[in-house]
């Protein structure tokens, strides 16, 4: 019922949104006197704070045009390869000669799966793009798939990640952020005990939950003060009509909206009372900042309950994967089997969300893969978001993925291993 009652009050508020927006529209029209007063900008910026607290934020665009590929401006185009229920396999294709897209490694970005879109993710891809053949995983909203496709759970998260590294031969890195560097571990490892000929050639994982009994955080001790029923009985609820997923049980983004907002609400609060005295002030820039932000982070989506009550226990509740006890499909994932893709592990000084540690411990979990198929890098002085996107993402952390991936790839590795002997 709480999904039905969160829609009826959406239904309720929707008149008040739409007279208060037509209002915002009148109080900022220049041909009315009030737009050029202090009443009237105080009315405007009131109406636009009303509006934007009730409404719902779509899925956002990628919005991602053009890209410098040495120096040259290049168009970019989404195309969107294959097409699952859950998932999407989208390539940002770029405007460059065949021989140049072939000369590039390809990536695939595996994306989050927790709460919000996949676009969280559009500077990662800008900044990876001048660089790289992107391909990113787009999970789609689960109120949006009909109950017809069945179940997805932790092991169809898993079955997907393979799937898409098995189209490229072999001829990928992997790069996961945050929540999927579990799955895309598990991925690889399954791969790998199996002989599969088409394991990547090496995989990036990023700021995520291999073990969280190191260092935990806020987020992992608040998990782990609960039982799995706790989360059953209080965080899942049924998709409402009239949506296609009518009736699929899911942990919704309206409450893992409030959940984000929760945890630093006093600073969403001053963001709020900036974005009134900047509309008042007429600092447009300013409230432009705001909007970009908030339009992406208030966009959320909901999650099938099967996913996130399964990802809960097998990675904040029990540990299974560092404690050797996670299972995929009654095989068990042995990460001891990694022994020809190459692990690079990222990690923020500041980060509050996954702990300095727990991604690092990939690293003595493959303790069959060769020293030289290995690295770790902290990045000083970011927090969890700044390990992906960002200035010092940009600047510092790309450049070591570029050298760590250039490093694996066929022709590029050899030249680079030849230099270092004669170096």
């Amino acid at each position: 019922m709480l999904y039905h009652l969160y829609e009826l009050n959406y239904a309720a508020l929707g008149p008040a949104r739409a007279t208060a927006d037509a209002y915002r529209l009148l109080f900022r029209n220049p041909l009315n006197p009030a737009a050029h007063t202090p009443l009237g900008r105080t009315a405007s910026a009131a109406l636009e704070l009303f509006e934007r607290s009730t409404r719902r934020y779509r899925k956002p665009d990628w919005d991602i045009e053009t890209t410098d590929v040495d120096g040259r401006e290049v168009a970019v185009r989404e195309r969107v390869l294959v097409k699952k229920p859950f998932c999407h396999l989208v390539h940002f294709e770029r405007d460059l000669p065949a021989r140049q897209r072939r000369k590039d490694a390809k990536l695939l970005l595996v994306a989050p799966l927790a709460g919000h879109y996949p676009t969280l993710l559009r500077g990662t891809v800008r900044d990876l793009l001048p660089h790289y053949e992107v391909y990113v995983t787009e999970w789609q909203d689960a109120r949006f798939v009909p109950r017809g496709e069945g179940l997805f759970g932790l092991d169809d998260y898993i079955d997907y990640v393979i799937e898409f590294l098995r189209m490229f031969r072999g001829d990928v890195h992997v790069m996961a952020v945050c929540q999927p560097t579990v799955p895309v571990f598990a991925a690889v490892a399954l791969m790998e005990a199996s002989g599969d000929r088409d394991v990547p050639r090496s995989m990036i994982l990023m700021a995520g939950p291999i073990d969280t009994r190191k260092n935990p955080t806020a987020v992992n001790r608040f998990a782990e003060t609960k039982p799995l029923s706790w989360f059953s009985n209080n965080a899942i609820t049924q998709v409402p009509w009239p949506y296609p997923g009518m009736m699929r049980l899911v942990y919704p983004g309206f409450l893992q909206l409030s959940g984000f907002m929760g945890m630093n609400i006093d600073r969403h609060l001053t963001a709020h009372r900036n974005l009134f005295h900047n509309l008042v002030r007429g600092d447009g820039d300013s409230a432009d900042k705001h909007r970009d932000f908030y339009d992406e982070f208030l966009a959320v989506m909901d999650l099938t309950a099967d996913y996130y009550l399964q990802t809960i226990e097998t990675v904040f509740l029990e540990h299974k994967l560092p404690r050797g006890l996670m299972v995929h499909r009654n095989t068990k994932i042995d990460p001891s089997k990694i022994k020809r893709v190459a692990l690079m592990t990222v990690e923020g000084e500041k980060d509050d969300i996954s702990g300095i540690g727990q991604t690092e411990a990939a690293h003595a979990l493959s303790i069959n893969l060769p020293e030289e198929l290995r690295e770790h890098h902290v990045q000083p002085g970011v927090g969890h978001y700044g390990v992906f996107n960002g200035s010092r993402f940009r600047a510092e952390i790309v450049p070591k993925i570029r050298v760590f991936t250039e490093a694996h790839e066929p022709f590029k590795g050899v030249l680079a291993r030849a230099f270092s002997l004669t170096g």
